[in-house]
């Protein structure tokens, strides 16, 4: 039996500063594998092979992934700084419209890190180009140094709305979390809920208001070793549900052309 697809949302990268590719990290199809019990497939993500209504005829879920470049500013009406760092314009060019086709159609997607801010941008909703430069926020970039497990380490709690969805689902009012962003929430969008925060106030966990389907965001890495982490497995296990409510005929499906 074939298992409900989610499509990865690539970066664009140059393999030894000269060779184009399109590339997502294995523990991405490793906790979509795994822990959400789904077929991982990673979407080139450039309009100029595909387009959003192909994707959402060809997936029954989404995972917004983490990635180096940034969205870009003018896409929530801001002028572009040195701070801002890099962009994949490409990778803005589908993943917005895609969050807000999913948002209306009921379609699951999870959004991590970079999908984290898509989903906030994609409703509307601004940036800071860098936490570290505001006022009593703390520094939530990945340490420069160190091992993999050292830089995915927990660093801070997430302190979550009691009685909200993300409580709910941690069974929780509290997780620990890594930390691995420079930019972060500015102003939320449209319908978007700040379900839980880092001590110094930061955005972690949103989701939109009154959407039909799974929108849940985070802005840790929660794909980092998913399926031991207490806090990880339940977000992506509950990630799989939804997909396979979409994929079977149970889920918000108003919009599809097979309804």
């Amino acid at each position: 039996m074939t298992r409900p697809k989610v499509g990865i949302i690539g970066n664009s990268y140059l393999i030894n500063d000269e060779y184009p590719a399109h590339a997502g990290g294995t523990m991405n199809s490793e906790a979509v594998a795994e822990v959400a019990g789904c077929m991982p497939l990673l979407i080139p993500s450039d309009p100029r092979f595909l387009s959003v209504e192909e994707l959402l005829e060809s997936f029954d879920g989404f995972l917004l992934t983490g990635g180096r470049p940034n969205v870009h500013p003018n896409e929530y009406g801001e002028a572009e700084t040195d701070a801002h760092g890099a962009f994949d314009r490409a990778r803005d060019a589908i993943a917005l419209p895609l969050v807000r086709a999913c948002v209306e159609r009921g379609q699951p997607f999870l959004g991590i890190c970079r999908g984290f801010q898509e989903v906030n941008v994609a409703m509307g909703g601004t940036l800071y180009p860098e936490i570290r430069d505001l006022p009593g926020r703390m520094n939530h970039r990945m340490p420069p140094d160190g091992t993999l497990e050292e830089k995915f380490a927990m660093r801070h709690i997430v302190e979550l709305t009691e009685g909200g969805v993300f409580h709910r689902l941690f069974g929780a009012a509290e997780v620990m979390t890594n930390s691995l962003h420079g930019q972060g929430i500015k102003a939320p969008g449209s319908r978007i809920v700040i379900d839980g925060t880092a001590p110094d106030g930061t955005p972690e966990a949103i989701y939109v208001k009154d959407a039909p389907g799974f929108t849940l965001a985070v802005q840790w890495h929660p794909e980092w070793d998913a399926a031991n982490d207490p806090v990880s497995r339940p977000l992506f296990t509950a990630f799989g549900d939804a997909v396979r409510d979409w994929a079977d005929g149970t889920g918000a499906r108003s919009h599809r052309k097979s309804a």
